[in-house]
């Protein structure tokens, strides 16, 4: 007779989640490292017992806000290239929507986390219960349907003995290359609770692993034969080449062909900053170097990306070139009418030079790539070393607290991990940010999701305890989630948090005023306030009362000093920098699709849709 354990569905769920394991660096290590909780009626009975049961398999950490412990999940996993997860559990309502935002952003990067909201009771018999969200044609719908179009899986455990086989299919979503994303569980309270005679051996441990799928013997063939008729080709390194380990794959693949290299934001430090070939940053956010090779390119070599608009110019950025995409998912290899190369990056890089052969780039292009990023690399440093006098008494912008931050680094070689989501921000760290290692460059720019920085720097930390996180965010974004930096103080993982406070959503205003309107609501000046006027916010109080310390440095040269002082503190810090709203810099960039109106009484709006029908007669679609 095959031996059983009797436990509830959620002392199975938590058991068998805390038994798998994977390799990591040669060694075996939990794949889920841990659980997020904030705890409501719908999971703190059940889901908390057997939480507390496996407190140290399985350790579980308190947050300030469910979609910000969900950024912090996911920023782990991002963190570690995919490899391990962190799961989080809510209680029904607004604990599980809260979610929705950080499962938007999971599906939208191919990011794995583990959802495991409550759920109303399956028998219906205290129906409706507090917090349940009654549709009233259909008598089965939850809250937590709201979580199915931002799922890569979705089941609702209705029955325990349903675990056995929903949760390895879970596993199975998680740690597969081209479905990965969220996964979402929904417990009925009722059931998290409701006792089975489980199978011991679903219990044993098992290992995760991750396939690296290599590419079809037809599909190659035909994708070296594009690769030999090319003169002039450009590689973009997207996120696959970094989840996929395959930064020593591209390196060798670039060298040998002598094929220059633009990065997106989520393959940015997939080659190292200062690498000959390395154009740096390609489309909306691009170097001047990546968008003219771009525009002149005959090939385009499209590997780990999925071609989103910003890195192709709302597809006007490739006029000249055909598309060969490099990809684990069908659908992303085909962007721009693309010929597919299905495979794992690496396996897809090294059987394609394979194939290639002795073919390389015409001398020529290689040439100009190599002068192109050499006088791209000395502009960067231009642009991020400027004293304070040179200002001529304006505000520091961006690219100044760059510089300051990466002047203040030391010369370790770990190295700092930069971290941020949203704003003007990611377009200056895509541009000037000088990663030296994959993973040194941590941006969340596939959802732009303000609130992401600092609890999505908790989660690198906790990936990554032995570098030094960095966080840059706008005082909109810390204003919008902040309660995290109270978290990073009470686990001891110590954050350097850079707060660039503009006053108001400057990014937004200056897009505003490009597409013609006036600026309006965006900057606290511009937007409606009462008889008491504008709100004086003191951010250095603010961090200081959540158990940080905190510095407001007057000039780049203090913020200098603050930084190396943060370095050395033994816990999060917050520095605020008074910042220029209107500055930007202006080297690079690529036209980038926003409709703007077509009739309007203002001048400058006719204007910008005039400018705006001109640039959409380059759009490739």
């Amino acid at each position: 007779m095959n031996k059983t354990l009797r436990l509830t569905m959620a002392q199975a769920l938590i058991k068998k989640l805390a038994s798998y394991r994977v390799q990591v660096d040669g060694r075996q290590v939990p794949y889920c490292a841990g659980m997020w909780a904030i705890f409501g009626h719908g999971n703190v009975a059940a889901i908390g017992e057997a939480l507390y049961a496996h407190r140290e398999a399985l350790p579980t950490y308190r947050a300030h806000n469910e979609q910000a412990m969900a950024h912090t999940a996911i920023a782990y996993a991002k963190a570690s290239f995919r490899r391990r997860i962190m799961a989080v559990t809510t209680s029904i309502g607004p604990g599980a929507t809260n979610l929705i935002t950080a499962a938007a952003l999971a599906h939208v990067n191919r990011l794995p986390v583990l959802f495991l909201p409550g759920d109303i009771f399956v028998s219906r018999a205290p129906d409706p219960v507090l917090q349940q969200v009654e549709d009233f044609h259909d008598g089965g719908v939850s809250a937590n349907d709201c979580f199915k179009p931002v799922s890569r899986y979705f089941d609702r455990i209705v029955t325990p003995e349903q675990l056995l086989s929903t949760l390895p299919r879970a596993i199975a979503v998680l740690s597969d290359p081209a479905l990965c994303g969220p996964v979402t569980l929904a417990l009925p309270q009722d059931i998290q609770a409701t006792a089975y005679d489980y199978p011991s051996d679903f219990f044993e441990p098992e290992t995760v692993t991750f396939r690296a799928p290599p590419p079809d013997a037809g599909e190659l063939e035909r994708a070296a034969a594009m690769i030999r008729a090319a003169k002039r080709p450009l590689l973009i390194a997207g996120g696959g080449v970094l989840y996929s380990q395959a930064s020593d794959a591209l390196r060798t693949f670039v060298e040998r062909h002598g094929v220059p290299v633009a990065e997106t934001q989520a393959g940015k430090s997939s080659l190292p900053w200062d690498h000959p070939l390395q154009m740096g940053s390609i489309g909306v956010t691009g170097s001047p170097a990546s968008n003219a090779q771009a525009r002149e390119a005959d090939l385009v070599l499209a590997v780990g990306t999925r071609l989103q608009d910003f890195t192709t110019g709302s597809n006007a950025l490739f006029p000249k070139s055909r598309v060969l995409g490099i990809n684990v998912n069908a659908l992303d290899a085909v962007r721009l009418h693309g010929v597919s190369l299905i495979a794992d990056a690496g396996q897809g890089l090294r059987a394609l030079s394979d194939a290639a052969s002795q073919w390389r780039a015409e001398e020529a292009w290689t040439a100009q790539a190599r002068q192109l990023g050499a006088a791209w690399r000395t502009r960067i440093m231009a642009l991020t070393s400027r004293k304070d006098g040179e200002r001529g008494g304006k505000l520091p912008y961006e690219a100044d607290v760059i510089g300051a931050a990466q002047r203040s680094r030391d010369d370790s070689p770990s190295g700092d991990i930069i971290v941020c989501a949203s704003g003007t921000l990611p377009a200056e760290l895509h541009k000037l940010w000088r990663a030296g290692a994959p993973g040194a460059y941590h941006l969340e720019y596939g959802y732009s999701t303000m609130g992401y920085e600092i609890a999505g720097a908790l989660g690198v930390k906790l990936a990554k305890p032995e570098r030094e996180v960095v966080v840059l965010v706008g005082d909109g974004a810390y204003l919008m989630m902040n309660s995290e930096l109270a978290t990073s103080v009470s686990l001891g993982q110590r954050l350097v948090v850079v707060l660039l406070d503009n006053r108001g959503y400057g990014c937004i205003n200056r897009l505003q005023q490009a597409c013609g309107g006036a600026p309006f609501n965006n900057l606290l000046k511009d937007s409606r306030h009462g008889p008491q006027g504008l709100a004086q916010i003191d951010f250095e109080s603010h961090a200081k009362s959540l158990g940080c310390l905190s510095e407001h440095p007057r000039s780049v040269a203090e913020l200098e000093q603050a930084l190396r002082r943060a370095r050395a503190a033994d816990r999060t810090t917050v520095i605020v920098i008074d910042t220029d709203p209107n500055q930007t810099t202006e080297d690079g960039g690529a036209w980038w699709e926003v409709g703007v109106p077509e009739v309007s009484e203002r001048e400058t709006v006719r204007a910008a849709r005039a400018a705006y029908a001109s640039e959409k007669q380059a759009q490739r679609v």
